[in-house]
């Protein structure tokens, strides 16, 4: 399993998520995004629902009939009824149930750095687990480690 740790520095977390979706969705992939708020799944709802028409990216909240159908499904649980095999962190806080998916995106910014170091050394060395840390240089995404 693949875990990618991307340190949000000045970008808006919403447009990375937007990004990942986008790019896992061309792919014909799944995501389940998780916060414990949901203040902030309400705000990635309304920014994927809010995207140029061109660009809309097909999702719902968990807890409605249609579930199992959401190629993004965005919920404060880390199961996924919709059977995505990708999941996104979005509120910098890991989940060990996260290493039950083929790949974690785990997005962090300078209020939950502390947790995604700790959660770098937790994953350190365990087999079957890739790790991955991106930062922005320049606007783009580089991989560090």
């Amino acid at each position: 399993m693949r875990v990618d740790f991307y340190q949000l520095g000045a970008a808006a977390p919403d447009g990375v998520i937007t990004r990942i979706a986008q790019r896992l969705l061309d792919d014909g992939q799944r995501l389940l995004v998780v916060a414990d708020d949901e203040a902030t799944l309400a705000r990635l709802d309304r920014q994927l629902w809010d995207q140029d028409p061109t660009s809309f990216l097909p999702h719902g909240v968990a807890g409605g009939s249609d579930d199992a159908a959401q190629p993004v499904l965005l919920s404060t649980a880390t199961v996924a009824p919709n059977d995505a095999r990708n999941l996104l962190i979005a509120d910098g806080e890991w989940r060990e149930a996260a290493l039950h998916f083929d790949r974690a995106f785990y997005l962090f910014d300078e209020a939950t750095l502390e947790g995604a170091r700790q959660a770098w050394k937790l994953l350190a060395g365990r087999e079957g687990v890739e790790r991955n840390y991106w930062a922005l240089d320049g606007g783009k995404w580089v991989k560090k480690a």
